[in-house]
């Protein structure tokens, strides 16, 4: 657009504003409110706007001594005066889209210029304000910057207006904590006594914006005339609640409260949040793993975290790491922090699984079981003192700070019921227990797109029977440990299917990296060779043979069940009387889909494929109504690019992008944190790769991957389950791909519900 076209009156002293489509783009903040209220026919102060581009252009001219867009300002300026009138002074603002720190504050009592030069001259007052509001938009970059980057610097505006008479007032256009609409006054001032017309005015405002709004109007002649507005940071409850409103009283669709709801707010009305996070110093900062904050007594181990819930105390769990002995102690904390480990460690996905606050990657923690102190950041603090962690921002407080409630209610309930309606890419979750699966159904979860068995586990009992199994030395004692094991995983499965119903239940084969399953401690070690009654020196060697190099490239997944094809035989009987099962409780039918986890190559899956359908095949229940899938999880490059073999053995595929993300980076996801953050300072890395899916590697392999496996398989079901698939910029690239459904933790499956609809209203 030319210069001469950037210089326009948003709202002139007479009449209506006529902008075309490309001006009209330009605007932002407080232009597009007053725009917006002009367009209205409501009382409006003459504004007039201004680009940067626009007003460099006209310095560069004054220059050279040229006038011609010099003319188009002054008669632009012109268009501030009314009919009859004398120019008025003015009055000079910023108009940013969103809040900049140091954003410079109206120049107001500007004298109107009293000639053609004077109106362009820098160093006269009209100038001076208007270099000085697009100075505080930020530095001039200069020379090279990115296209991207200096289309918006050129588009910045600023706005021009005369100066009002009468009493100027202030207000807010709904309230702060619930979001009805106003006017209410501003936070410590009374509520102005507003002319009728205000009414009007509020409601133009607030359906233009979608936004809690600070107006500033003067009363002139027992009218309000809009001069200014900002938006007010309130709460997401506020923001939700607003929006519901908007549509019951016709201003908004449903799609359009869908489309203009931030989804980055859902996980602060489902956890509880810091309610003075801006007044309190933290002690130290990790990595937010898990959102929503958590107050309560350190502990450092897990036992001591489940006495202290016993005595009815919350408490927070301080551990180096944690793993799947620790489960139980989990369980019982409020809330966890560890020295090791990011997004996808052990104990930000419990966290995720169970909707409690994480902040892990604390490398500087140092702890001292025995003495009962640890390190957080410059302070020593010791076991029972009180401390509070933020989850989505990474930060540790001293003592217990208050915290607001979750907002889960009818009004969220209605939001995400319209934006289903929208939305084409099915939302299922992660998840292997009731707890889990129950907390997903509430949120509006459409089936299970991930169930790790080996997760079932996760107790005493269970985990020395599982431990038994990984220790056997021979085909006869994996045997003996495999019976107990088949009666704790049908009973599983069978409460499992019941839960969900006839909703889809995808169940991954045994995929444990050894080394998270076996005893680490001395204490552990010794416990178990109790319960197994071996001595320590038999369990030692037997641990030593099981050691791994590298146990996340190791023997796990697909490899496990054809090294051990008892293990895989064991499963499918679990599965099959699980489904037995549950279908003498209900009528409706199991849907059950096996999934075969770490595979390189087709033969890997055909091997695996033709030994359960041996044993389902003999399983009466399927030919009864009962469903099953058989599919298999893409996480390695070579099974992205083999996906077309892959796919003619196979009813779906899902990625699990958690160690795809590993295996096409070569970075242990546990390890990122230690170097991620100097990438990060030295612009090598845009994103942690474990938070954001990575489009241009890891999204590349995907892309391929579907499109070979559709081609050979035109009803290849594809799903994504890794935990990217409840990340917000991961999950909108998602919705570009041809997918059925994403699987992720129960808490994030209303942020899937609402990003997917959004996109798809985009795409």
């Amino acid at each position: 657009m030319a210069p001469s076209q950037q210089m326009f009156a948003v709202a002139p002293a007479q009449g209506k504003p006529s902008l075309s489509r490309a001006q009209t783009r330009l605007l932002a903040g407080k232009a597009k409110w007053l725009y917006a209220a002009a367009v209205a026919g409501l009382d409006v102060v003459p504004t007039i706007a201004i680009t940067r581009a626009a007003w460099d252009a006209l310095q560069a001219e004054r220059k050279d001594g040229a006038d011609t867009l010099r003319k188009v300002w002054v008669a632009t300026l012109f268009k501030l005066v009314g009919p009859g009138a004398r120019p008025p002074e003015l009055v000079v603002r910023t108009s940013a889209p969103h809040y900049v720190a140091g954003l410079s504050s109206a120049r107001t009592g500007i004298r109107a210029p009293t000639n053609a030069l004077e109106a362009v001259d820098p160093g006269r007052a009209l100038g001076k304000a208007i270099a000085a509001a697009f100075a505080s938009y930020g530095t001039d970059l200069g020379g090279w910057m990115a296209e991207a980057e200096r289309e918006e610097r050129d588009g910045q505006i600023v706005i021009v207006q005369a100066t009002a008479a009468g009493k100027l007032e202030r207000f807010v256009s709904r309230h702060a904590a619930t979001g009805k609409l106003g006017p209410v006054p501003m936070p410590g001032e009374s509520l102005p006594l507003l002319p009728p017309n205000a009414t009007e005015l509020l409601k133009v405002i607030d359906a233009a914006s979608g936004q809690h709004m600070a107006c500033l109007v003067a009363i002139e002649s027992g009218r309000a005339v809009f001069l200014s507005a900002r938006p007010v940071q309130v709460s997401p409850g506020a923001q939700l609640e607003a929006s519901i409103e908007r549509v019951e009283a016709g201003v908004w669709t449903p799609a359009e409260a869908v489309r203009r709801f931030n989804p980055a707010q859902l996980p602060q009305l489902l956890h509880p949040r810091l309610t003075d996070h801006g007044k309190a110093t933290p002690i130290a900062t990790g990595l937010g793993v898990s959102p929503g904050a958590a107050s309560g007594e350190i502990v450092f181990t897990p036992d001591d975290a489940a006495r202290c819930r016993a005595r009815g105390r919350h408490c927070i769990l301080v551990v180096m790491e944690t793993g799947p002995g620790d489960i139980e102690g989990m369980k019982a904390a409020t809330g966890f922090i560890t020295a090791r480990g990011g997004m996808t460690s052990h104990a930000a996905v419990v966290a995720r699984l169970t909707g409690k606050p994480c902040v892990a990657g604390l490398r500087s923690l140092q702890i001292d079981v025995e003495n009962g102190v640890c390190k957080l950041g410059e302070r020593t603090v010791s076991a029972g003192e009180r401390i509070t962690i933020d989850g989505s921002e990474g930060t540790i407080y001293a003592g217990a700070l208050p915290l607001s409630r979750p907002h889960i209610g009818g009004a969220l309930s209605r939001l995400l019921d319209w934006a289903d309606d929208s939305r084409t890419i099915a939302v299922r979750t992660n998840a292997e227990t009731i707890e889990a699966a129950r907390t997903a159904l509430s949120f509006g979860a459409e089936g299970i797109g991930l169930a790790r068995s080996e997760h079932m586990f996760f107790s005493g009992e269970r985990m020395r029977a599982l431990r038994r199994l990984i220790l056997s030395e021979n085909e006869e004692d994996r045997a003996t440990a495999l019976e107990g094991l088949v009666d704790y995983q049908a009973a599983d499965y069978a409460a499992l299917f019941q839960t969900m119903q006839n909703k889809p239940v995808t169940v991954r084969l045994f995929d444990p990296p050894l080394h998270e399953f076996l005893p680490r401690t001395e204490d552990d070690i010794e416990d178990t060779a109790q319960a197994l009654g071996l001595s320590l020196k038999a369990l030692r060697a037997r641990l030593q043979r099981l050691d791994e190099v590298n146990p996340m490239l190791g023997h796990r997944g697909v490899r496990l069940v054809i090294t051990y094809p008892e293990i895989l035989a064991m499963q499918v009987r679990a599965l099959v009387a699980g489904v037995e099962a549950a279908m003498e409780n209900q009528d409706l039918p199991v849907n059950l889909e096996i999934m075969v986890p770490f595979v390189t190559s087709a033969r890997e899956v055909a091997w695996v494929k033709s030994r359960v359908m041996d044993i389902v095949g003999n399983a009466e229940i399927f030919s009864r109504g009962a469903n099953l899938a058989f599919g298999t999880m893409i996480e390695l490059p070579r099974a992205c690019l083999r996906a077309g073999d892959i796919a003619r053995e196979v009813d779906f595929i899902s990625f699990g992008t958690n160690d795809l993300t590993q295996t096409t980076y070569g970075i242990s996801r546990d390890d990122a944190p230690a170097f991620l953050a100097t990438y990060h300072r030295r612009a090598l890395y845009d994103v942690d790769p474990f938070v954001t899916i990575d489009q241009r590697g890891v999204g590349e392999l995907i892309r391929i991957a579907i499109e070979r496996g559709r081609a050979v398989n035109p009803r290849l079901k594809v799903g994504i389950c890794g935990e990217h698939a409840g990340e917000t910029n991961s999950l909108r690239f998602f919705s570009g791909l041809d997918i059925d459904y994403v699987s992720c933790s129960p808490y994030r499956v209303p942020v899937a519900r609402m990003v997917l609809a959004q996109s798809d209203a985009t795409n």
